[in-house]
């Protein structure tokens, strides 16, 4: 299969297809031309008939991904117009890892915020280490995280967890995300690699018409999102209050920014 991304190298073990999160300097956060790399390897990946599973990881042991890359903000959603297209790219990308037939493993190790705690959300499994860093900061730079995204945490831990996550900013270890239901198993952080593989093995095994109807049986009885086009798109609202902005040029100057509430 080719390369859609450079940063998104795919490589094969058997029937197994590891897709790695390679731009270890931001620690594989995601710019727009890797959200749009990830549908199109999504998508390749879902149409391959002798594939048994997926693996996503980052390069490196220090990050699986730190979501999107907020220095590219400036150039990419600075405005309403740039963050209507940024959002449908953002949500076409994601919802490739949930509609993928394979079932997905997510290998956690280091930092999994953001976009990339979305992304391991939008897997089948997830497989961390004791010393992740796990959670969303989008309260830190006031932006509002979308609602096809946060579904599948609620579908995962319930609403309790995702306020601890979302409103009050908590960032879990591999254990407590583990106890909260946000990993399918912790191990020793030197362990991550060894049993995400052994489970996607394990995975490979099995049928594969069996493992792609139950996967899409279980997308199906969550059933549709009661949200309407219009909240959809007034989520993105968010980059035209001044405590974006605001939090923007604080993210940038390395200080922490100071919330006016509009």
């Amino acid at each position: 299969m080719k390369t859609f991304h450079p940063n998104l190298p795919v490589t094969r073990q058997d029937d197994i297809a590891i897709v790695t999160f390679a731009r270890q300097e931001v620690r594989n956060a995601f710019n727009l031309a890797m959200w749009c790399g990830l549908q199109d390897t999504m998508e390749a990946l879902s149409a391959e008939d002798g594939l048994r599973c997926v693996v996503l990881r980052g390069a490196g042991e220090e990050a699986f991904s730190a979501g999107a890359d907020i220095s590219a903000f400036a150039t990419e959603r600075g405005t309403r117009a740039l963050e209507d297209v940024y959002a449908q790219v953002l949500h076409t990308s994601m919802q490739s890892i949930r509609l993928c037939r394979h079932p997905v493993v997510a290998m956690i190790r280091g930092f999994c915020l953001g976009g990339g705690a979305g992304i391991a959300t939008m897997c089948d499994f997830r497989v961390g280490g004791e010393g992740i860093r796990f959670g969303i900061t989008a309260r830190n730079l006031g932006i509002w995280y979308p609602y096809a995204e946060i579904d599948p945490i609620i579908q995962t831990v319930g609403t309790g967890v995702v306020a601890e996550i979302l409103i009050e900013g908590r960032i879990f270890n591999g254990r407590e995300a583990y106890e909260k239901g946000l990993l399918s198993r912790v191990v020793a952080d030197d362990a991550v690699e060894a049993e995400a593989m052994a489970l996607a093995g394990r995975i490979a095994q099995g049928s594969p018409l069996s493992a792609r109807f139950h996967k899409a049986a279980l997308r199906a009885l969550r059933g549709p999102l009661p949200i309407t086009p219009e909240q959809d798109l007034a989520v993105n609202g968010f980059v035209e209050t001044e405590d974006f902005q605001a939090a923007f040029r604080a993210f940038i100057a390395k200080r922490k920014p100071v919330w006016q509430g509009r």
